[in-house]
């Protein structure tokens, strides 16, 4: 029996390692499909792995493939991956042997269509325009006469020349240029730091900060400016704090950066018409309104040198000022010496008359006390008096001083400014209507009396070889060169004939004659 068992346990089936057969699988796989193109949605895309490559699976309804790209491969895409787009993935499948699974190595990834990619676009569009990022409310105005400019775009192709040869030739300034990628999988990210940087400036730096961004891109395809669509990027230019300018593409083509931007422009080149005005345009209105400035501060100075001219004119002389006190002094001085005479005879005469007695100096002495006892005893009542009349003066001047009347007096004076300036304007629109009607009245005349009203009546005006009006048929000679000028145009003629006296247009024959002869009466 043990020889039995034996004998049965040995077969003629060959044996291999588990390397050995996931080798064979491994080859068979790669040489039966060795290029495979397969369609299918993503699922489970993280992004690039940290060391570049990206591992995600592509599905259908019913089954399911993993899938890599590797690092090279990555930067050579028109477009990131994202998760759930369907897409259409050109490569080779492999094997892995360390878990027993079969793979597509990604050469090439496109989109299954454009509508795909179009499914996406309006599926963020409608997101972010949900979240107000396209309002015009939130978009800020350009500044004026910006002195640094912010470009983002290809150093290497046309946009960038086509920018500073328009800013060159409009207004001369300090551009500065943050070189990204403009197509292929990077083009977003790479955009997306560029404005961060930008905005990331320090405003007193060594490296001025710019006063407007410009985003700029030439036209292509929707894959080549897939980039441009990149949330991430519509994100950072609706959140900037410096103004940005889109100009990715022709006219014709949309991107997410449009719409968040705070200005579109059709085209590179016009980006750098709006970010920058016309320095020739500037200086020439510099000085017609330096002109008209200077012109109106002479006209001002002349006109107050008449005004003081004819004040002067109108002031009376110095004779004329000082004749009056002239003769006031004179007639003084004259009285005066027989006034101190007089005066001085008059003071002797009293001196005099009452001459000093110690009874007199007694009792005028007490009648000084009397009047000193007085004025002392009234003295209390006085200065209780003098207070209570300053402390009313006082009031009378705190309530003068209240604002309110000075308020109340500002306001009529802005009404007064107000009915001022209506009249004002109703003055000059009278006055303008009185220019204009004597304007018009010269048209219609001018109108009236030109000679093209009569060439639209069917007449013409005809001219001889140099440009003369030729008045008479008799100065036209055959084979002459004429040109007829009518009412839509010219016309060419050359005369064929001699000149023909008019004939008189025969005169209509008289009411009640018969044959020419005059009609009886009888």
């Amino acid at each position: 029996m043990s020889d039995f068992f034996a004998s049965d346990s040995k077969t003629n089936a060959a044996e291999y390692t588990v390397s050995e057969i996931s080798g064979a699988l491994k080859r068979v796989v790669e040489d039966a499909f060795g290029n495979v193109r397969v369609r299918g949605e993503i699922s489970g895309y993280r992004g690039p792995h940290s060391s570049g490559h990206a591992y995600f699976a592509l599905k259908d309804d019913r089954s399911r493939i993993e899938a890599v790209v590797w690092k090279t491969t990555m930067a050579k895409l028109k477009f990131r991956p994202e998760e759930g787009m369907e897409v259409i993935a050109t490569g080779r499948l492999t094997t892995y042997p360390g878990s027993s699974k079969y793979q597509i190595v990604i050469d090439n990834l496109e989109p299954a269509g454009a509508g795909a990619l179009m499914a996406l676009l309006e599926e963020r569009k409608r997101r972010l325009a949900a979240e107000g990022l396209f309002d015009s409310g939130r978009k800020r105005p350009l500044p004026y006469m910006p002195r640094v400019i912010g470009v983002i775009t290809s150093p290497t192709g046309a946009v960038i020349r086509d920018i500073l040869h328009r800013i060159r030739d409009r207004f001369p300034l300090h551009v500065l240029v943050w070189p990204v990628r403009v197509q292929g999988e990077t083009a977003g990210l790479e955009a997306t730091v560029a404005v961060k940087g930008f905005n990331a400036f320090p405003r007193e730096g060594d490296i001025p900060r710019p006063d407007v961004l410009i985003v700029a891109r030439g036209g292509g395809s929707l894959e080549d400016l897939w980039g441009f669509n990149d949330e991430d990027l519509a994100r950072a230019v609706a959140a900037s704090e410096i103004p940005v300018i889109s100009a990715v593409g022709h006219e014709t083509d949309w991107t997410l950066v449009d719409f968040v931007a705070d200005m579109r422009a059709p085209t590179p080149t016009g980006a750098a018409e709006i970010a920058v005005p016309v320095k020739a345009e500037l200086q020439a209105t510099l000085s017609s309104l330096a002109a008209r400035l200077w012109g109106a501060v002479s006209r001002g100075a002349e006109r107050k040198r008449q005004a003081l001219r004819a004040t002067a004119r109108a002031l009376p002389s110095p004779d004329q000022l000082l004749a009056l006190p002239r003769r006031r002094y004179d007639e003084a001085t004259t009285w005066l010496a027989r006034g101190l005479i007089v005066n001085t005879e008059r003071k002797r005469a009293g001196l005099e008359a009452a001459r000093l007695a110690p009874s007199l100096l007694s009792r005028r002495l007490g009648e000084a006390r009397r009047h000193l006892d007085h004025a002392g005893s009234q003295l209390p009542k006085c200065a209780v008096a003098n207070l209570r009349e300053r402390r009313r003066h006082l009031a009378t001047l705190q309530a003068r001083m209240s604002i309110e009347p000075i308020a109340r007096h500002a306001a009529e004076l802005r009404r007064e400014e107000r009915r001022i300036a209506t009249r004002l304007r109703r003055a000059i629109d009278s006055l303008l209507v009185a220019k204009r009607n004597p304007h018009a009245q010269a048209e219609r005349m001018l109108a009236t009396v030109s000679y093209q009203s009569i060439l639209q009546r069917g007449f013409a005006v005809v001219r001889d070889a140099e440009g003369q009006t030729v008045k008479l048929a008799a100065s036209v000679r055959p084979g002459a060169a004429l040109s007829l000028q009518f009412a839509d145009g010219v016309a060419s003629a050359t005369a064929t004939g001699s000149a023909e006296p008019a004939k008189p247009r025969p005169k209509p024959p008289a009411k009640g004659r018969s044959g020419g002869e005059q009609g009886s009466l009888f």
